[in-house]
């Protein structure tokens, strides 16, 4: 039963996270298998990778149901991430003992705190008027930076994504969320096939219980987040981001 609901809240956590902000479920999970049911940091990172796999393909699904998604440079995004993440993490392990896990902690905190006292109120119009040339250019620069910091420290690659969609591409939120989930449904992916392979499978219940409570939550967060109004969605997912950041401080701190 304990097990249980340290896999709920994490799911509940990772859910609303994924759904309402495009948030790696790994920055929630993760933590809270390694505190509170001592499972070993890989396999508890692999857990985590494979329950933002359906998760971040549901809400991409129901963001593009929506018309919220922007397929043909979250692809060129996507690409780019992949690529440079693996150069990050060439590069990271050249550097001798650098640590900087607290990295997207801090990001989801501040983010959240950025989401509440200064909505991002881009419209699609405006979005829209940058030139196909120019934002596929933006694409490439971006994911390359994403994705190379991403490698290097090892999290942090939804929180860079959300920020750089809306505070350098200038993509209206709804919309930076959805390519952000649809990005990171294969990212996460990737991840997670490399950690079972590597390390083999983790423990099937946590696997199963949080797979399946991230996905619900997920669909319900996204369901929602496509119904709201900009305000209220800057608002939700500022609210949701400051929270998740807090309690993984917390988290972390009980470690």
């Amino acid at each position: 039963m304990y097990k249980l609901w340290i896999c709920f809240l994490a799911g509940l956590g990772a859910g609303l996270g994924t759904g309402f902000a495009g948030m790696s479920a790994a920055a929630v999970i993760s933590p809270m298998l390694i505190t509170f049911l001592g499972l070993p940091a890989y396999e508890a990172v692999g857990i985590a990778l494979a329950s933002d796999v359906l998760a971040s393909a549901v809400s991409a699904y129901t963001y593009g149901k929506n018309k919220n998604l922007d397929i043909r440079n979250g692809m060129v995004m996507m690409i780019a991430v992949l690529l440079f993440t693996l150069v990050g993490s060439w590069t990271a392990s050249l550097v001798p003992n650098t640590t900087m896990g607290s990295f997207s902690v801090c990001m989801t905190l501040l983010l959240g705190i950025k989401f509440i006292v200064k909505p991002v109120m881009t419209t699609k119009e405006s979005m829209n008027k940058v030139s196909r040339k120019k934002r596929v250019v933006q694409s490439i620069i971006s994911g390359t930076v994403v994705g190379f910091i991403c490698g290097f420290v090892g999290a942090g690659g939804g929180m860079m994504m959300l920020l750089i969609l809306t505070s350098v591409l200038g993509y209206e939120l709804k919309t930076a969320v959805g390519t952000s989930v649809f990005i990171m449904a294969f990212t996460a992916f990737t991840g997670a096939v490399s950690h079972f392979v590597i390390g083999g499978m983790p423990d099937i219940g946590c696997l199963f219980l949080c797979v399946a409570f991230t996905l619900l939550w997920a669909k319900i967060a996204a369901k929602f987040a496509n119904k709201a109004s900009a305000i209220t969605l800057n608002r939700a997912t500022g609210v949701v981001l400051a929270v998740l950041g807090s309690a993984i401080l917390a988290v972390n701190y009980l470690k």
